[in-house]
């Protein structure tokens, strides 16, 4: 098990800088975001291969995996030109994240948060672009994880299991399971039974945990909270984790500098 963090939650720093700095705060992983998390690289337009060789070199040195490069797009969108720029950045990540060695690349399928209305309206735009990105991971054989998430197209475990019959290629096709970003009725979801079920249909594509914690303030708002401390409960995940034969990442995001210590003590724990 891999125990890492999303790296620009450490904010925008130098290839050398950034690498150094996650392994002296104890991680052995790290979710990488290209724009986001290097001062070398203010936009995808910026990387080259001079760049992504001086990633691996920094992050080998420093014995940081990264499982995830992530690549967040729109792929839901209807407007197509949207959809467009999400399936061609998403085909170029794919060949970087090779070159870097990441384990896949990672992606939501949406960037506004939508109504029940929306997701069923963004859904067939969504698994349009899903063909089209699966056509280029099999292609530069490299993985494509998807996350899924309640209030976009990929909003649910049936839609999920939709695409992965859809797709029938599991070695390319992965996912990064965000529990938190999962649970829509905090106070009224049994997560015991919810996590177990997922997790049991399937888990077999997973490959990364995101690992957070939350409350909701008195007019419902979402309110980051140290692993631990908030509504989030992982007996069942830290079960599933036990009886897994190989390696899982576990990210931290949101991640606080003030509870460094103890998050990683709660995800060495799972």
């Amino acid at each position: 098990m891999k125990i890492g963090v999303r790296a620009h939650d450490y904010g925008k720093r130098r290839i050398e800088e950034m690498a150094a700095l996650l392994e002296d705060e104890g991680y052995g992983a790290a979710q990488l975001v290209l724009p986001k998390a290097f001062m070398e690289i203010g936009g995808y337009e910026d990387v080259t291969p001079g760049i992504l060789e001086k990633i691996r070199r920094a992050f080998e040195k420093h014995d940081v995996k990264i499982p995830v490069l992530g690549c967040y797009m729109d792929l839901g969108n209807p407007d197509p030109q949207v959809r467009a720029y999400g399936v061609k950045t998403l085909e170029q990540c794919l060949v970087w994240g090779k070159e870097l060695g990441a384990g896949v690349v990672g992606t939501e399928t949406a960037y506004p948060r939508l109504t029940r209305e929306e997701r069923q309206v963004w859904k067939p735009f969504m698994l349009d672009s899903i063909k089209r990105v699966m056509e280029a991971a099999c292609r530069v054989d490299m993985r494509l994880a998807l996350e899924p998430v309640y209030w976009h197209p990929l909003t649910d475990l049936e839609t999920t299991l939709e695409v992965i019959r859809m797709v029938g290629d599991k070695r390319h096709l992965r996912l990064i399971f965000d529990a938190s970003n999962l649970l829509e009725f905090p106070e009224s979801t049994d997560q015991e039974e919810l996590w177990t079920r997922w997790l049991t249909e399937t888990g077999s594509c997973v490959d990364v945990l995101h690992i957070k914690d939350f409350s909701l303030d008195r007019r419902q708002q979402y309110q980051p909270e140290p692993l631990g401390k908030g509504v989030m409960r992982y007996e069942a995940v830290s079960r599933w984790l036990e009886g897994q034969k190989r390696e899982i990442s576990l990210i931290r995001e949101e991640m606080n500098l003030l509870f460094v210590k103890e998050d990683l003590a709660f995800m060495r724990n799972l």
